[in-house]
């Protein structure tokens, strides 16, 4: 057996690169399956809470000709925050290496570098593209674990909304607008996330989620407690791209509503428009008030029931043609 290599897509502005992944222990166990139904399914997803991570692990970038050392944390988890040194944009191939018994474990992932000036998105995942059922948390349970990624809903007219935001100002498919999913689910469910937006063909995205869990206790708490992460990694975005337009995407089940009026309090000048989904049979006042607090900030608000709205507000507001 030898240790697992994760690595998760990065991201870079004109001076610096972030990338970051975990090393697991040598572990016998399948990584998980996306074909599984019922119970196979539920004993794959379990299994990614039961994970042992590597601790102090060996790490090497390899970088403009260069092998960058570092070590995971006490969780596995490592990340390398370094100066950049190129002209590429769009997505760019990067490499990191671990050393297991004298030999050489590589894997490769790529990173976004969207060029200044134009549009960032960053998008909430459960309740807001996914299905997830977050008001009923034993609904949210029954279909994580019972419910393989093939078999998962997307909610209905998303993929043309965020096809469109992705090419926005765009000249062609070739370039895109960067994308990022920001969610309270833990790194355990990465793999899950992407290969969902794969088989629905929505726009490639960095994905920023919340610090691992290794424990079953823990499994079942997933995705829940504070969301302060999802503030704190949404603000690191618009700091790291001061000069792109942003648009903020989520849902009306826990509190995207207000950590978006919180964020756009503070970059009055970055956040262009901000969609709400109604996840519930009516509108929440709450939400309904913070929207129409945001408008008086100049920030265009969309709380909508189906996407198809959106689309059409997008559209109004001349964010896609």
């Amino acid at each position: 057996m030898k240790p697992i290599l994760k690595l998760y897509r990065g991201y870079a502005n004109e001076q610096e690169l972030i990338v970051m992944g975990h090393v697991f222990k040598p572990t016998k166990k399948k990584d998980y399956n996306f074909q599984h139904s019922s119970f196979k399914n539920a004993s794959s997803i379990i299994s990614l809470f039961r994970i042992k991570t590597q601790a102090n692990a060996d790490v090497y970038l390899e970088h403009n000709n260069k092998k960058i050392h570092t070590k995971t944390l006490a969780d596995g988890y490592f990340k390398f925050c370094i100066p950049l040194d190129q002209d590429n944009y769009g997505w760019v191939d990067y490499e990191v290496s671990i050393i297991f018994e004298n030999k050489t474990i590589t894997t490769k992932e790529s990173y976004i570098r969207p060029k200044v000036g134009n549009l960032g998105i960053i998008s909430d995942i459960d309740d807001t593209f996914l299905v997830s059922y977050t008001l009923n948390p034993i609904k949210k349970m029954y279909h994580l674990l019972f419910r393989n990624v093939a078999s998962r809903e997307i909610f209905d007219n998303v993929v043309p909304h965020y096809k469109a935001l992705s090419l926005a100002g765009r000249s062609n498919e070739e370039e895109q607008n960067a994308f990022f999913y920001i969610s309270s689910s833990e790194w355990n469910l990465y793999r899950f996330i992407v290969k969902f937006t794969e088989i629905h063909q929505l726009p490639k995205a960095v994905l920023l989620l919340k610090d691992i869990k290794t424990s079953l206790t823990n499994f079942f708490w997933t995705g829940r407690g504070s969301h302060n992460h999802k503030f704190d990694k949404i603000k690191h975005i618009l700091e790291f791209y001061p000069n792109l337009k942003y648009v903020l995407i989520g849902d009306d089940s826990q509190h995207d509503p207000f950590l978006y009026e919180a964020i756009s309090k503070i970059f009055p000048l970055t956040v262009k428009a901000i969609y709400i989904r109604q996840t519930g049979k009516q509108k929440k006042e709450k939400v309904i008030k913070a929207l129409q607090n945001l408008e008086t900030l100049n920030v265009t608000v969309c709380y909508f029931k189906n996407s198809s709205e959106a689309i059409a507000h997008s559209k109004l507001i001349g964010i896609i043609s």
